[in-house]
């Protein structure tokens, strides 16, 4: 292809100098012979000229004879009076014309060329602004490249996912040394999935591979792939495999995978996904078209394994699927490591202590929970970040942002008092039940009235029936502390019963808790995808309406009956919880250790 077009161009340009060439000798045959216009004055008075054509500025004859092997002529004209002057001092003279062709032709080119100028570029920042960027480059790929000083990343600065970086260390190794790590056959993996929620460090550890292994990182996100016209998402795809083949050994890191690779005739919606499944058409294409032993490795990340097409996830394409999951106390004790090397930590700052309070956290909320905390450093002008600026910064990750300026009446006060020490009490004195650090009485967040905060201090990965149910009595600590109190009920229960309801449900329905309904699961996993913000999938119901009313039965037993222990609880403790309330009331805000106080009056659970 490139042969062609130089020849072609070659062409073009013999062309060009052959219209020249004739062009020149056309008008040599064509040009007259100018003379000056004292000889034109002699000619005429030797008669020698046959006939003359005058114009505005020039006058055009013929001779009778020829002169100088030329028969016609042409002068430009000269003012008689100053010719007569000249031919009495005997000068030979001739006149000029002065040119105005080129100021005439710019005159007409620049203005039309501004205009057209400023037309272009104007429409050509439309065109950026929607997303075209030209047609021409439409169907190129438009993935950030780095070269390996460019990355910056390396597995030291990834921590907390040990498991993960060795699975890729071997992609290192075959990278770097390609012929060594095959020597038994072996090949490397096409494609390697790396899955997990939001914030486990899958981006950073796709660089990372690309920092250790010194090879270029093509980057580009899985929506960059999709624009207006159908086809174009296709060619990107090839022509991104085809950089990656130029610059190999390369790594190719397609981020957020779902959304190029959702699996075809899912979601069906009007109007189809023509553009998307092309797409996705090629990339497969591509995964079975490339050899791994040139070098060029695809990475991609995704939190939404469940909808990807399983043809992209066969043996062949995506070989291998690494999970980064939230990281466990050890994994966050490393992270917080890897955080805290550009803050200035003061000495009763211990990361282990750290970790122990920020349990389900991922890497990218350590990360926001260490800045959050120097932050809060900053704010008080101090001169390093305490223990307590971290646990500050908790606080407000997982509380929110403290609303002071939120005036609450007395009574409100009253009541919110009541319903926060009421989760505290029922926390202190049911066994099992997580440590609370914090209650307090300032509203916070969007409607937090008050907040009782209670962090788990080892991760857990199983829970047994008693367990779930004192998370439940924890919950609806609050309304039975209103309930003894005031005899009376707010709204500000609401979102304690829906989760005690969703933990009820979930015992009954999911985990085969009840003796009547038995070991049945009649409701599928409702968190469709990775993390806990997911999205609800659709429920498919597999029972009749006869066992729905048993589960629904089932699940207000279950909430009922602890209820009732909570509200025998807090009567048996009456004394305390109005203590308690009354010094929320003064301090507004209580932490463990004055909470420990409470604890040691409490009565046990019946």
């Amino acid at each position: 292809m490139e042969k062609t077009t130089q020849f072609n161009v070659w062409y073009l340009i013999a062309a060009v100098l052959g219209v020249f060439v004739v062009q020149y000798f056309w008008n040599e045959s064509q040009r007259v012979e100018p003379i000056p216009y004292s000889d034109f004055e002699r000619a005429l008075r030797e008669r020698t000229i046959d006939e003359i054509m005058i114009g505005e500025r020039v006058i055009r004859g013929r001779f009778k004879q020829p002169h100088g092997g030329r028969s016609e002529f042409v002068t430009t004209r000269v003012d008689p009076e100053l010719a007569a002057k000249l031919s009495a001092a005997g000068v030979r003279y001739n006149g000029i014309v002065e040119s105005t062709i080129l100021r005439d032709v710019l005159s007409w080119i620049l203005p039309v060329a501004f205009f057209f100028g400023v037309w272009m570029l104007v429409v050509r920042k439309m065109a950026d602004r929607q997303g075209f960027g030209g047609l021409m480059p439409v169907g190129k790929s438009k993935a950030k490249v780095y070269v390996e000083t460019e990355t910056k990343a390396t597995f030291a600065d990834v921590a907390g996912v040990d498991e993960a970086k060795e699975e890729l260390k071997e992609v290192v190794e075959f990278l770097k040394a390609p012929d060594v790590h095959g020597r038994l056959g072996a090949r490397i993996p096409k494609g390697i999935l790396l899955v997990g929620p939001p914030g486990t460090g899958k981006t950073l550890l796709a660089r990372a591979v690309a920092g250790e292994a010194g090879v270029p990182f093509l980057s580009i996100s899985g929506s960059e792939f999709i624009e207006l016209f159908v086809g174009v998402g296709a060619a990107r795809v090839r022509d991104l495999f085809e950089q990656a083949r130029k610059m190999a050994p390369a790594i190719i890191f397609i981020d957020e995978l779902d959304a190029l690779g959702k699996a075809r005739g899912a979601f069906p919606v009007a109007g189809g996904h023509d553009e998307r499944e092309q797409t996705l058409n090629q990339l497969l294409v591509e995964l079975d078209g490339f050899d791994p032993s040139t070098g060029v490795v695809l990475l991609a990340a995704t939190n939404r394994p469940e909808i990807l097409d399983p043809a992209l996830l066969r043996a062949g394409r995506f070989d291998r699927q690494v999970l980064l999951d939230r990281p466990d106390k050890a994994g966050r004790v490393q992270i917080l490591k890897v955080h805290v090397r550009k803050v200035k930590l003061a000495a009763d700052v211990d990361p282990e202590a750290v970790a122990g309070i920020s349990t389900g956290f991922t890497g990218a909320d350590l990360a926001n929970l260490v800045n959050e905390a120097a932050l809060i450093a900053t704010r008080r002008k101090a001169e390093s970040v305490s223990l307590a600026d971290f646990t500050a910064a908790i606080e407000r990750i997982v509380a929110g942002l403290e609303k002071r300026n939120r005036l609450l009446n007395p009574m409100e006060r009253n009541v919110v008092a009541h319903h926060e020490i009421g989760h505290a009490l029922v926390a202190l004195a049911l066994k099992g039940s997580e440590v609370v650090h914090k209650v307090s009485i300032i509203p916070r967040g969007i409607g937090a009235l008050g907040y009782t905060i209670q962090r788990p201090t080892e991760d857990r990965y199983l829970m047994q029936r008693a367990e779930l149910e004192t998370k439940i009595a924890v919950l609806l600590g609050g309304r039975a502390a209103e309930v003894i109190a005031f005899g009376e009920v707010s709204t500000g229960a609401a979102d304690d019963l829906a989760k005690a309801t969703d933990i009820a449900r979930s015992m009954v329905a999911r985990y085969g808790m009840d003796e009547t309904l038995g070991l049945i699961v009649y409701e599928s996993e409702r968190q469709a995808f990775l993390g806990p913000g997911g999205v609800p999938s659709a429920l498919e119901r597999h029972f009749s309406e006869a066992t729905a009313r048993e589960i629904d039965e089932a699940v207000k037993r279950v909430v009922h009956q602890v209820f009732e222990r909570v509200l025998t609880l807090l009567r048996a403790n009456r004394a305390v919880l109005e203590q308690g309330a009354a010094a929320l009331l003064e301090k507004e805000t209580m932490d463990e250790a004055e909470l420990a106080r409470f604890a040691a009056r409490l009565l046990p659970a019946a």
